[in-house]
């Protein structure tokens, strides 16, 4: 042991000790939030001797691999920093280095300046505030310009500290919300920081976090200072400063070469999992694998194989294959019944799960005015979203599509004229519309829905005396029912039948909406408050329709985008994706409870079904009320899980080729594993191939 510390003593008394400091921060400031994390998660975490030896040994190999690369800018300080760098040869070099990177910076933008200003020129000013501090150090002696190395290398200590204990914060935030290290969600958080900032300012008390972890980054460096003193004097000739500086960043090749984020996966515990994790390095994985190829990281079939199976799982009676190429899943689908050109408004509810209902157990009366249209219209009590986001929600209901790994098509370039169920409604002559209460851009929405015949409205249709209320995401939902119903009117007015997608933002942190509509304040925040003020603003929006000489030939169809939450101690916890969807239309849809096993997906051909429309499908859903019994089938995913759900068994498909099939409890969400049965593999395999290919060959279009 005295060997030991007298080694480290020596480590950090050396030249490069500052990278040895910065080490030590990083592993401790990691090992206290897993800890954290892991004593938060409580009782869902499986307290085994296995599952903790594999949360710190795991999370030590990747916190050693995050330290690698954040002392890349010290090895390089530390590496090239010497007296003659001052010297008139070498100043301009300097100052050149440092101009040119500030112009860099400040005229090249690599995403729209309105998502990431803030990011954008911090990164300017901190170019700018180290080429003041090079200007000044010019122009002083040895002694003066060694006193200040100390000062900015105790500076950067300090910002690193800083944004260490920052991230560690974020990481308790993130967690209580998605029960998951960082994932695609922070990389989209980081693309939209006007959004995301101003909800986090809404939600939280920012200022006391931030002077929090500056008293505590500063006590850090405080407490480090003699080390830092002591290295900043150490002197080494550039050749043996050479060997280490490249032994040292060889590290971080190391690991970016080698290292993966599947080597977490050690566990059936889905949290243990997640705790053997570093944020940072998840926020990388994700950053760079935004769009996952199918074929390269899942098991796969002949592509003839594949689209065989899908192919007959497809044709029903009333959906028969229009080819025989074996890549073409285009039915006909028709029905001998005459069409109804009824109108159709589909709202997608932001985050809303089915246990918020009275149906579903719940019995906080959060959702009165959706239990009293459930008594009254039909109720989908077996129902599974499609993902855990609601761009995943999205691009199911208007593109009827698996969840094919990576990013949703929404958010992917290149996804315009897809077959969607706003083409099918617009090719039988009727106005389409999607309705957002936000701006469009968020979630790149204007682009995808514009892009697929939809007319796109969003808050810039609203003038400021026609907002009662906003935050971050958008105005409050009674805002955005007060522009539906207008738009509703003038559809109506035209003479032509009308499709409106209506997607609501108000149950979302940070929870707040107008005073004095429900009885929960909105000051608290809560959960609860958010579901019951969209229920009432739902509850008013079809109170002023049943008003309107429209609503007799309407149908209002009230879905879930995703649910609230997903987390649980599996993969896929099925609970995490069960959501309700009532279709309601007095005098139409007669009141009852639709049992059968649904998909998301399922939901656009099912309202085409409803109608009677006679069309050309490439849609993967199905009418669910005219599919054969036995054939229903879910599809519920995160960006790199894809679950089959079917006859009671879930298969899960991940990277790196691997299948497993569980038993899922319905009730608890937990599951048990199974030997794999190779028709029911099969069959999983060949959906989530066959969309893949189709996307990735430009066949799902019109």
């Amino acid at each position: 042991m005295l060997r030991l510390r007298s080694f480290i003593q020596k480590g950090l008394d050396h030249r490069f000790g500052i990278i040895l400091l910065l080490v030590f921060i990083n592993l401790g400031i990691s090992f206290v939030t897993r800890l954290g994390l892991l004593l938060y998660t409580g009782k869902g975490f499986d307290f085994t001797v296995t599952n903790l030896l594999g949360v710190f040994s795991i999370g030590l190999m990747y916190d050693l691999a995050i330290s690698s690369y954040i002392v890349i800018p010290f090895v390089l300080h530390l590496w090239f920093t010497s007296e003659k760098i001052y010297t008139p040869a070498w100043r301009k070099w300097v100052i050149g280095l440092y101009a040119g990177l500030m112009l860099f910076f400040s005229f090249s933008q690599l995403v729209p300046a309105e998502y990431n200003v803030g990011l954008h020129w911090g990164v300017v000013a901190l170019f700018g505030l180290r080429l003041l501090i090079y200007l000044l150090l010019a122009k002083k002696g040895p002694a003066f310009r060694l006193q200040w190395r100390k000062y900015v290398l105790s500076a950067d200590i300090f910002l690193v500290t800083f944004l260490l204990l920052f991230n560690a914060v974020s990481e308790y935030f993130f967690w209580n919300e998605f029960s998951t290290r960082y994932n695609f969600i922070a990389v989209d958080y980081l693309i939209y920081t006007t959004e995301v900032l101003g909800n986090i300012q809404e939600s939280y008390p920012v200022g006391w976090i931030i002077g929090g972890v500056l008293i505590a980054s500063f006590a850090i460096v405080w407490l480090l200072r003699g080390y830092i003193r002591r290295s900043v004097k150490q002197v080494a000739p550039f050749p043996r400063r050479s060997v280490v500086a490249l032994l040292l960043l060889i590290c971080p090749v190391i690991t970016y070469v080698s290292l993966t984020n599947k080597w977490k996966k050690f566990s059936t515990n889905a949290y243990a999992n997640e705790l053997a994790a570093n944020g940072l390095f998840e926020f990388g994985t994700a950053f760079f694998n935004n769009e996952l190829d199918f074929y390269k990281f899942y098991r796969v079939l002949p592509d003839v194989e594949a689209f065989n199976i899908v192919r007959k799982q497809l044709e029903t009676p009333n959906a028969r294959l229009v080819s025989n190429d074996p890549y073409n899943i285009e039915r006909q689908v028709s029905y001998t019944e005459p069409q109804k050109n009824m109108n159709v408004v589909l709202i997608s509810v932001e985050s809303f799960s089915a246990n918020f209902m009275k149906a579903f157990g719940n019995e906080q009366n959060i959702t009165p005015c959706l239990d009293s249209l459930a008594e009254k219209g039909l109720l989908f009590t077996n129902l599974y979203a499609s993902g855990t986001r609601t761009v995943r929600g999205l691009e199911a209901l208007s593109l009827a599509i698996p969840p094919t790994p990576g990013q949703s098509i929404v958010k992917r370039p290149d996804n315009e004229n897809m077959f969607s169920l706003g083409g099918v409604f617009k090719s039988k002559g009727y106005i389409t519309q999607y309705l957002y209460g936000g701006y469009g851009y968020f979630d790149n929405m204007n682009v995808f829905f514009s892009g697929n015949h939809y007319d796109v409205i969003d808050r810039n249709a609203l003038r400021p005396d026609q907002i009662h209320y906003a935050n971050i995401w958008g105005v409050a939902d009674e805002d955005l029912f007060a522009l539906t119903l207008q738009q509703l009117d003038s559809n109506y007015k035209s003479g032509k039948p009308f499709f409106s997608h209506v997607m609501t933002v108000s149950n979302h942190r940070p929870f707040t909406y107008p005073e004095g509509r429900i009885d929960i304040p909105p000051t608290r925040q809560a959960r609860e408050g958010a579901v019951k003020y969209t229920d009432y603003a739902i509850g008013q929006f079809i109170q002023k329709a049943s008003e309107k000489p429209w609503f007799k030939n309407t149908v209002f169809v009230i879905v879930a985008d995703h649910c609230a939450g997903s987390a649980g101690s599996t993969e896929l916890p099925v609970t995490g994706y069960h959501i309700p969807m009532i279709m309601y239309s007095p005098g139409n849809i007669a009141p009852q409870k639709f049992d059968r096993l649904t998909a998301q997906i399922d939901i656009a051909p099912s309202i085409l079904g409803l109608l009677k429309f006679n069309y050309r499908s490439k849609f993967f859903g199905q009418d669910i009320f005219s599919l054969p019994a036995g054939q229903e089938r879910a599809f519920i995913s995160t960006y790199q899980g894809l679950g089959y759900l079917k006859n009671g068994e879930l298969v899960i498909q991940s990277p790196l080729q691997q299948v497993d099939q569980y038993k899922p409890d319905f009730t608890t969400g937990k599951a048990e594993k199974e030997p794999l049965k190779d028709s029911l593999v099969k069959q999983a395999i060949a959906f989530y191939q066959s969309a893949s290919w189709l996307l990735k060959n430009n066949k799902y279009r019109n």
